[in-house]
C-alpha cells in the first residue's frame, strides 16, 4: 500500500493539518508528516520532495499560509499528485494562501482545497490512493454511507 506525506510549512499549521492526518490514517493509510519551509528550508523540501515516490509515497499534501508556495515548490520537482492545503492567516482570511496555491504556472498543477479543510485534503488524498488500494475504496464507500445515514436520520429526527 502507497503511503500518503503530509507536509507543512511552520508547527503552527499543525491544527489544520491534523484532520487530514487523522483522515488518511482512519483509512488505513500509512502517513510520512514533516514540517519544511518553501523559503526558509528550500533544500530539504527538495530532497523531501524528489525522494518520495522511492519512500512508497503515493501523494502529497502541502499545507502553507501567507504566500503559500509549498505546494508549488514541491509540484515542481515530483511526479506525485501534490494537493494544497490553504491555512488561513491574518493577513485576507486565507484568500492570499488560497490564491497562491491555485494560479501555478501551467505544467506544474496543484489540486486545492478550501482554506483550513484539512479533513477535505485527508479524503481527497484517500480517494487518490483508492484507485490502486481496494482496501482504502471500501472503507471511503463505508465512510460516504455512514455520512449519508446521518444526514438521513437527522432529517427523520427533525420535527418542525
Amino acid at each position: 500500500m502507497k503511503k500518503a506525506a503530509v507536509i507543512m510549512g511552520s508547527k503552527s499549521d499543525l491544527p489544520v493539518v491534523q484532520p487530514a492526518i487523522d483522515c488518511l490514517r482512519s483509512f488505513g493509510v500509512e502517513v510520512e508528516v514533516r514540517i519544511l519551509s518553501a523559503h526558509r528550508t528550500p533544500e530539504a523540501v527538495h530532497e523531501f520532495a524528489q525522494g518520495a515516490r522511492d519512500r512508497g509515497v503515493g501523494v502529497i499534501i502541502a499545507a502553507a499560509g501567507k504566500a503559500a508556495h509549498l505546494g508549488g515548490v514541491v509540484a515542481a520537482v515530483t511526479t506525485l499528485p501534490v494537493i494544497g492545503l490553504p491555512v488561513k492567516s491574518s493577513f485576507m482570511d486565507g484568500l492570499d494562501s488560497l490564491l497562491s496555491m491555485v494560479q501555478m504556472p501551467t505544467g506544474i498543477p496543484v489540486a486545492c482545497v478550501g482554506v483550513n479543510a484539512g479533513e477535505n485534503a485527508g479524503m481527497f488524498a484517500a480517494q487518490m490512493l483508492a484507485i490502486e488500494d481496494e482496501s482504502i475504496a471500501a472503507k471511503l464507500l463505508q465512510k460516504k454511507e455512514d455520512m449519508k445515514n446521518a444526514v438521513l436520520k437527522a432529517d427523520a429526527e427533525y420535527d418542525a
